[in-house]
């Protein structure tokens, strides 16, 4: 079966993003002006998408980006839309709410890197993404769950034989032939089990795109570099990838990341 998910890896902007303060788990600030018509515009892109699941982090700033992106959608506005705890931000502990040159300064006293340091009370890298990694295997059971639900029981005829899955539309221009499961319409929808919009945020996203690449092997786009896949997503950047999971295996899938931290939407 295939399913594959957009991962909006930051929510929109807000006034303490802009100021460069940690917000982490503590400090749960709505989005800004500017957040909201970010969020707006990552809708309108994704807004001839239909959608089978919608999880957002339970964070104000992402549930706000989740709520506007459905509310721009014209084929599942109305979709319901899951808060998990699993997709909060990295907790930064006695950093959070204040500059993020304090982190950095913490870090130089410790005689640590700014990204792997945990100041007290904070989450380390290998926690962040072992929440990352649990609920991904989440979606993974998910997604089989629907393929069976579908079909009635495991290893019934599957979605290659056009008895599944459903069609949907999707705004890549750049589409990677190699990614795509096979379509009717020239790439541009392409018939899949789910089709899941993840909202979350741009440290905890980073730890789990390190997650898919050095544990799952993950396909990465040819023109894609190391310094682009190493920063932090712009707000409401859109990463997509495709999951293949070959007769419900859940501890082998296979994923292509088509487009990481997309922004042309703003």
């Amino acid at each position: 079966i295939f399913f594959l998910f957009f991962t909006i890896s930051f929510s929109g902007e807000t006034r303490y993003n802009k100021d460069k303060i940690l917000q982490g788990q503590g400090v749960d600030e709505p989005l800004s002006a500017t957040g909201f018509r970010q969020a707006d515009a990552a809708g309108l892109f994704l807004s001839n998408v239909k959608f089978t699941h919608v999880f957002s982090s339970d964070l104000l700033r992402a549930k706000q980006t989740a709520a506007a992106i459905l509310g721009k959608n014209r084929v599942c506005k109305d979709l319901e839309i899951k808060y998990d705890a699993r997709l909060r931000e990295r907790k930064y502990g006695v950093a959070e709410g204040r500059p993020l040159a304090d982190l950095k300064a913490m870090a130089k006293d410790a005689g640590e890197q700014c990204p792997s340091f945990t100041p007290s009370g904070g989450e380390t890298l290998d926690e962040v993404r072992e929440r990352a990694r649990d609920f991904f295997e989440f979606l993974c059971q998910l997604a089989v769950e629907v393929e069976q639900k579908e079909h009635g029981k495991p290893g019934a005829p599957g979605r290659s034989s056009g008895t599944s899955g459903e069609r949907f539309v999707f705004p890549w221009t750049n589409h990677c032939s190699e990614a795509e499961p096979s379509s009717e319409g020239g790439g541009s929808s392409v018939v899949l089990d789910a089709n899941i919009l993840v909202v979350s945020h741009g440290a905890y996203m980073k730890n789990w795109i390190g997650y898919f690449v050095s544990d799952l092997n993950c396909t990465l786009p040819a023109d894609l570099t190391k310094s682009q896949l190493s920063s932090v997503s712009p707000n409401t950047g859109i990463s997509h990838f495709i999951i293949k999971l070959e007769n419900g295996k859940l501890l082998k899938p296979k994923i292509t990341c088509v487009c990481l931290n997309q922004d042309s939407h703003l």
